[in-house]
């Protein structure tokens, strides 16, 4: 008996690709963050430049073809570049409704070979611990410019806030009270669905330092009422409507770092967050706390930080006598 296709219409051979309707393809868009999209974007025009001049099909593209694919690019990337590459491939297969060649054993076998072979660590950047703030602080100059890179250095470290996080923030956001400042972080990397979390800063001991005083000063001398809460400058040295990106979080970090003594190389926006974890530790803070301030949801991330503040402060060695 012949299906009735009266109502859905022509049943499809199998494996045949069905257009997605435009609203399936936004939603699709729409569940993943736009940085991981663009770098999808990038790492799939790479794969098809690369399958063009092999002449080689890269949808559907076979399971050899992506083995040999990032065999070849283990050369000159990371595992972690090599995974998002596949993760790519994976994905614009799956959007057109195709099984993807990266689940086969070959490219699962190949991939095996390049973590054993290259290994798997990461290199992170050094964490700005206490004192390192404290210097950093010091090394700003004065003016506006000035009270924007305290502002951001101590309320990024002080929140255990990513660099997204940071420059996301608008004086919306902010609500202080007697206890200190409470900051609304909106989205972040473990929510992108936006349930959004509140992030507590207490009053710092030393005003200087304190991170509420130093937010509320740039508020107040910068006239800001609303909006983006970090913004840039103009070439006069004028505050701009529009809010800092991530890189410049990274680029003021390095300077500042740089200014104190410390080598800008290992200091990025990352510094901020796994500083505040790592001093956080050292001081005997529990890993229920530092992740309600963190918002890892991941025990075995915040650990590491815990292993990296106790190295020496909890280390048998200092007990040899030696």
């Amino acid at each position: 008996m012949k299906p009735d296709t009266s109502v859905v219409g022509p049943v499809p051979d199998k494996g045949a690709v069905i257009p997605l309707p435009s609203e399936v393809q936004e939603f699709i868009r729409a569940s993943k963050a736009e940085n991981t999209l663009r770098g999808y974007k990038s790492d799939w025009r790479h794969f098809c430049g690369w399958c063009e001049t092999r002449r080689l099909s890269p949808l559907p593209a076979g399971p050899e073809t992506v083995a040999v694919y990032i065999a070849e690019c283990a050369a000159r990337l990371k595992v972690g570049s090599l995974q998002r590459r596949l993760n790519a491939i994976t994905e614009a297969h799956k959007a057109v409704g195709l099984e993807p060649p990266t689940r086969s054993p070959i490219v699962a076998n190949t991939m095996k070979g390049i973590r054993r072979t290259k290994g798997t660590a990461q290199a992170q950047k050094a964490p700005a611990l206490t004192d390192d703030i404290r210097a950093m602080v010091e090394g700003t100059k004065g003016g506006l410019i000035g009270l924007r890179d305290r502002a951001l250095i101590l309320l990024g470290f002080a929140g255990a806030l990513r660099r997204s996080e940071l420059v996301a923030l608008t004086v919306e956001d902010c609500a202080f009270t007697k206890d200190g400042l409470t900051i609304l972080i909106r989205r972040s990397k473990t929510d992108q669905q936006a349930a959004g979390r509140q992030v507590g800063i207490p009053y710092g001991s030393s005003p200087g330092t304190c991170p509420v005083r130093n937010v509320q000063l740039w508020i107040e001398c910068a006239n800001i009422s609303f909006g983006p809460l970090l913004r840039s400058f103009n070439r006069h040295g004028e505050v701009q409507p529009g809010r800092l990106s991530g890189i410049d979080v990274a680029r003021i970090v390095k300077k500042l770092a740089k200014r104190v003594g410390l080598d800008p190389a290992k200091y990025a926006g990352h510094s901020l967050r796994a500083g505040h974890a790592t001093s956080a530790a050292v001081s005997g803070a529990s890993e229920r706390s530092i992740m309600a301030q963190t918002g890892h949801r991941s025990v075995q991330m915040v650990r590491r930080y815990i292993r990296d503040g106790n190295l020496f402060r909890e280390n048998s060695a200092g007990k040899l006598g030696l």
